[in-house]
């Protein structure tokens, strides 16, 4: 019996002490795990650099394609930043639009040295590459969170640097300014039927999709638009956010706003400069503009957004708002996606990107899902039962 006994106690210290050590190895792989959780990249580039600065200064030039738009605030405020941030040794100076080279040359001219910088909507630039459009605004495409997690932390600024880079060029993301407005319309449009041979202003792959669907499309200069709602040259108009909207009058001649902005579920800016200046500047000034870049895309977003919260308070004074049946906006998705593929087939470039990009909302969704019960509507709206985003 005592001999018994000392078997089961030698057992039972056996696999105490085998227990222990596997809990206890086991503890320290979920400890060391979760310590090497998430590297900042940015850190591991410049652990150990040794920043230097010097008295030289250095004067660029800028200008952009905005004319009276607010987007050219977005300009000013990038050139304050870095001018601030370098105490003044990178001194930026904006040019308005026109004052140096008319507003769709600002790209060439910065190639070739006219200017040297430009901000844009890459979308401006489909002519010499279509897949500029990607970094622009995709139809049913990635809003301003996406862009900014694609962009930074999922190789998007690689292939955005390396499709610049071909010109002579260097960018930098640089403003975001949401969702777009869908249509100012003198038509009110909800279902597909609505849409067959209404003439609509749009450019870009929206304006080839919405052709696809049945509708006339033209894509008029900024400049031209007001006058052919005005004299009914067209039924209605995308243009951009409500705040950019607003200076343009467009809610003054038509009776409704059509949504959702399903063309750009946000519209993405950038800031580009030419290589061979870049090149010659030290490196704290290339991070400063980079750091300044980024405050730009965070402000312009946050900027824009509160400006839209007036912007709509006075178009509803004058205008319907309207939202197209769910059937609607499921066959516009449709045929976005085919058009889609189909350019995606023909140019390797635009199949790069857009592919990056679906892959990331494909892996992103899971989470976008479990994290979306709940959106912050007010107190009371919440209340009475409004939840979802």
């Amino acid at each position: 019996m005592k001999k018994t006994l000392l078997v089961l106690f030698a057992l039972v210290v056996t696999f105490s002490f085998v227990t222990a050590v596997a809990t206890n190895t086991f503890a320290q792989q979920k400890k060391a795990k979760i310590e090497k959780f998430g590297v900042d990249k940015r850190g591991l580039e410049w652990k150990g650099k040794k920043w230097t600065t010097s008295d030289k200064k250095y004067t660029m030039r800028i200008s952009d394609p905005w004319g009276g738009l607010n987007f050219a605030e977005i300009t000013k405020h990038f050139c304050d930043s870095v001018r601030a941030a370098s105490g003044g040794r990178l001194d930026i100076k904006w040019f308005p639009t026109g004052a140096i080279v008319p507003a769709m040359e600002i790209f060439d001219a910065t190639a070739k040295g006219t200017l040297d910088a430009f901000t844009s909507w890459p979308g401006y630039w489909k002519g010499r590459n279509e897949a500029f459009v990607a970094y622009a605004s995709v139809p049913f495409g990635l809003d301003a969170e996406g862009y900014n997690i694609w962009y930074y932390e999922r190789g998007g600024k690689e292939m955005f640097d390396e499709l610049y880079g071909r010109f002579g060029l260097v960018p930098f993301f640089c403003g975001n300014v949401g969702q777009e407005l869908g249509l100012h319309s003198n038509k009110k449009a909800t279902t597909m039927a609505d849409f067959k041979g209404m003439r609509i202003r749009t450019p870009g792959w929206y304006m080839d999709i919405l052709t696809i669907l049945g509708a006339s499309v033209t894509p008029l200069p900024g400049s031209e638009i007001y006058v052919a709602l005005e004299r009914g040259v067209i039924d209605a108009c995308e243009f951009s956010s409500p705040a950019a909207n607003i200076p343009a009058g467009f809610h003054e001649i038509t009776k409704y706003v059509i949504e959702p902005g399903v063309h750009q579920p946000s519209c993405q800016f950038d800031v580009v400069f030419n290589k061979k200046r870049y090149d010659e500047l030290p490196d704290d000034l290339k991070a400063i503009i980079e750091i300044c870049a980024k405050e730009t895309q965070l402000w312009t977003n946050a900027w824009q957004e509160n400006l839209n919260i007036e912007a709509l308070e006075i178009m509803q004074k004058t205008t319907e708002f309207v939202k197209m049946e769910d059937a609607t906006v499921i066959e516009f998705a449709k045929t976005t996606f085919k058009y889609l593929e189909d350019l995606a087939a023909k140019d390797p470039d635009v199949k790069k990107v857009l592919e990056s990009q679906e892959e990331f909302k494909r892996e992103y969704a899971f989470w976008r899902e479990m994290r979306g019960g709940v959106a912050p509507w007010p107190k009371e709206m919440v209340l009475k039962g409004k939840l979802y985003q």
